[in-house]
């Protein structure tokens, strides 16, 4: 038998750490070769690492939360499998990462290298959803089969919901979780939830925009009742085309109004003290998930019609929440859309995704009464909210680019007039 070490591999694109954030095995568990053994996160990306060997891990390195440097040992596990010879050791005493199969660009079904997926995880979450998928590993409902349990009796306390080794084997020695005690009935103690993965990437980067940007936030009122009656009219001759929400229709007038403002679709490099303006309207859409927000991106949003976007925001925001986005749906966004969806809120003070320089809020759509000059009329309103980057946005240019967004949310024909 062979006692062969399973380095953290190179997950390409210059990554040198990476954050665990999910253990699928534990010391004495028997794996097959391309089970997984563990996740890691780089960047909102999770990446899934299949084991190399079939044979028992006899040995694991780090703690969920733990960031680790490429090469190093992951886990050792005793098979009767051939493996490269031990690295030598370097003057340092450093052992040199052993060379491992790549796992970018893997293919679609074949397991022989990691899977690329966005990260949807939290430390603690929920109770999984009525009718919901269950989320485990391989390993865990292989001994859920076995040991006769349905897994959508199980309470899952893993990232997402996943249900772990430890919430089936609770579940077997306890049984269902008794109900809980009266709201009214007293309560003691407190519950610390680690803070890693993707809800540790998110902080990270608000904290990066709130300490680096000095935000500007211009608020403004929007008649939407002729977008409201296009919207419908178009929705009820689309035949089998998607329905369109409001989005679509705002992500228009947002690359309508950039032809005259470009400085609002732009990165601003502080370090280099460089703005750089992009031609391409990259959409970046916050979508709220079970375990945070991510920001899915409609690339080149300029060249697609409403029907065409409405596609693609159903497509990306379907896999963000189920987590089978690729890292390219998530990066590269050049001006990001917000909204609190049903919620809306009548204002917010959306915060800019760092690098960009603006970022567009959307509030929830009422009836209000409108004074036409001789007298109050109902009218379909909401309440557009902007932020901006104030070291490169003047409030002025902030102001003209709202009231152009106003313009054009109110008279729709405008948006698609050829200028």
């Amino acid at each position: 038998m062979n006692n062969l070490p399973m380095r953290l591999p190179d997950v390409g694109e210059g990554v040198t750490e990476a954050e665990l954030v999910e253990w699928h095995v534990n010391v004495g568990d028997f794996v097959r070769e391309d089970d997984p053994i563990a996740d890691v996160m780089t960047d909102k990306a999770t990446v899934e690492i299949p084991s190399l060997y079939e044979g028992k891990i006899v040995e694991r390195t780090g703690e969920v939360g733990d960031v680790l440097a490429i090469g190093t040992n992951l886990v050792r596990i005793e098979t009767e499998a051939e493996g490269p010879a031990e690295p030598e050791e370097t003057g340092a005493g450093d052992p040199q990462p052993t060379p491992t199969k790549p796992l970018n660009k893997p293919p679609p079904v074949d397991r022989s290298s990691a899977t690329v997926v966005p990260t949807t995880r939290l430390a603690i979450a929920p109770p999984r959803k009525e009718g919901s998928p269950v989320l485990a590993s391989p390993a865990v409902r292989f001994r859920a089969r076995n040991a006769g349990v349905d897994l959508r009796q199980v309470h899952g306390t893993g990232p997402a919901g996943r249900v772990t080794e430890a919430d089936l084997e609770t579940f077997v020695t306890n049984g269902p979780a008794m109900a809980p005690l009266s709201w009214r009935q007293p309560r003691q103690g407190d519950t610390e939830i680690k803070v890693f993965g993707l809800r540790r990437k998110i902080a990270e980067r608000m904290s990066l925009a709130n300490a680096r940007i000095p935000h500007i936030t211009v608020v403004e009122e929007v008649d939407v009742t002729a977008l409201e009656d296009l919207r419908a009219k178009l929705n009820d001759s689309r035949g089998d085309k998607p329905k369109l929400t409001m989005l679509p229709l705002i992500s228009a007038a947002l690359c309508k109004a950039v032809l005259d403002h470009p400085e609002m679709n732009a990165h601003y490099d502080e370090d280099a003290s460089i703005i750089r303006q992009h031609a391409p309207v990259h959409i970046g859409l916050a979508t709220m998930t079970d375990a945070g927000l991510v920001v899915p991106v409609i690339r080149n949003a300029e060249a697609l019609g409403l029907f065409e976007t409405a596609e693609e925001i159903a497509e990306l925001s379907a896999t963000a929440r189920d987590g089978t986005a690729t890292r390219d749906k998530l990066t590269g966004s050049t001006i990001t859309i917000t909204s609190l969806g049903p919620l809306g809120a009548i204002a917010m003070t959306p915060i800019i995704n760092h690098p960009e320089v603006a970022i567009l809020g959307i509030n929830k759509m009422e009836i209000r009464p409108h004074w036409d000059g001789t007298q109050f009329v109902p009218r379909k309103k909401m309440n557009l909210s902007a932020s901006f980057d104030h070291r490169v946005i003047d409030g002025w240019d902030a102001a003209v680019f709202v009231q152009k967004m106003k313009t054009l949310l109110e008279t729709p024909a405008l948006i698609f007039v050829e200028a």
